[in-house]
């Protein structure tokens, strides 16, 4: 369970780094994912999921 929290942590750092740094630019991805048709956005999530479960699986061994 902490390994979770860790990892929500962290995903929460990396965002909140995202909009410190680069307020305009994140303004600009949100507005190109309203844009975006959402069988896309569903498969672009699915594919960095599964790409984020490959690597915690190779890590993790």
């Amino acid at each position: 369970m902490s390994d979770l929290v860790t990892a929500l942590g962290l995903m929460l750092v990396f965002e909140g780094v995202l909009y410190a740094l680069l307020p305009g630019g994140m303004k600009n991805m949100m507005r190109s994912a309203l844009e975006t048709p959402e069988q896309t956005l569903r498969i672009a999530g699915l594919a960095v999921a599964a790409g984020g479960l490959f690597l915690v699986w190779i890590i993790r061994g």
